[in-house]
């Protein structure tokens, strides 16, 4: 039997705000903005690629804005996505990579499976993007 992670739950303050910042800056393809009511809207947003979603919204599972952190996504080019997101006005961290003599993360492309490039939403949520070798 398969199992498949279908949605992460993003806990956010202002559903609009992080609707705008996913869709137009992050570049996430908005599959659904669904309301009921005042008290429940939902908005499924998934990368481009991705098999999974992120859905962030109102009456959605309970979690404080900002508290999700590790989210991970991955890219053939590390670099390439970092001048995607800077273009679009997000703040992101230089690539990194974790030196392999000390333990610690450093700037620099490290090798396959070894760069990063880290940022949050407005809410605080954190994400890092990895390189991933022969990706297609």
């Amino acid at each position: 039997m398969d199992w498949k992670l279908e949605v992460v739950v993003v806990p956010v303050s202002d559903v609009d705000r992080a609707k705008r910042f996913y869709s137009e800056q992050v570049g996430f393809k908005v599959d659904v903005d669904n309301s009921f009511g005042e008290n429940f809207r939902n908005v499924q947003l998934t990368p481009p690629g991705s098999a999974c979603s992120i859905v962030i919204g109102v009456g959605l599972a309970p979690g404080e804005p900002g508290s999700l952190k590790g989210l991970q996504l991955v890219v053939k080019d590390v670099e390439a996505a970092r001048a995607q997101l800077v273009e679009r006005g997000v703040e992101v961290s230089p690539v990194r990579h974790v030196d392999t003599q000390i333990g610690q993360w450093v700037d620099g492309h490290g090798g396959p499976w070894n760069a990063f490039i880290f940022f949050e939403d407005p809410d605080g949520n954190s994400w890092a993007v990895q390189e991933k070798p022969g990706m297609e």
